[in-house]
């Protein structure tokens, strides 16, 4: 199925460059199984390769991901939480997305605040579905779209950026990501819930000082 998938993700590519880029990123933060580990690599090997250039390549997934995020974000917003999750229940396995994935967003979300908008996005497997609760709680659209940006140019970034540096390896990627997602997950789990301890320890302190 994934390879079925990567040989139409390369085809649009080859055949519609930035545009194929665009829409590609955008259905993947628009909740739909898009892998980015296949569509920026690729694109990067392109970029190596002199067809496509690097730095258009990172902009355009960056704008696309954001594009998506918004849909995901309104979905979020507009719907009750009760008609979501059964929406979920029904086609969720359509778009690879269970009542699972959403609650662990929701409650990442509600745990750790608007920060972990940023943190997320650089998760594979959660890094999209962060998106509905973000709407749901109304978070503030400006704060959505900055950490959005930032965490979206760096995944953008380095995908693309492998890709480039990787050639024609750049399919070895795909499998690496997936290979090693829990690793990835842990490792920047402990770094949210060391950041939080660090922060909440300064806080503790200043407040004593007062």
């Amino acid at each position: 199925m994934l390879e079925i998938l990567a040989h139409y993700i390369i085809k649009l590519i080859e055949s519609t460059s930035y545009v194929g880029i665009f829409v590609l990123m955008t259905l993947e933060s628009a909740l739909i199984p898009i892998p980015s580990e296949i569509t920026m690599p690729f694109s990067g090997f392109l970029a190596s390769s002199g067809k496509l250039s690097l730095l258009a390549i990172i902009l355009t997934g960056t704008i696309a991901n954001l594009v998506g995020s918004y849909i995901a974000y309104y979905i979020g917003y507009f719907l009750e939480e009760t008609i979501l999750l059964k929406l979920i229940r029904k086609y969720g396995k359509l778009i690879l997305l269970s009542e699972h994935d959403y609650e662990r967003a929701h409650n990442w979300f509600q745990k750790y605040g608007d920060k972990i908008i940023f943190i997320s996005r650089l998760l594979p497997g959660i890094r999209t579905v962060i998106s509905l609760p973000a709407g749901m709680f109304e978070m503030d659209i400006k704060k959505f779209t900055l950490y959005t940006l930032l965490g979206c140019l760096i995944w953008s970034a380095l995908l693309t950026y492998l890709g480039y540096a990787l050639g024609e390896n750049w399919a070895a990627l795909e499998v690496y990501f997936r290979k090693f997602q829990i690793v990835i997950a842990a490792a920047i789990i402990a770094a949210i819930l060391w950041y939080l301890e660090k922060h909440l320890k300064i806080l503790k302190s200043l407040r004593a000082k007062k």
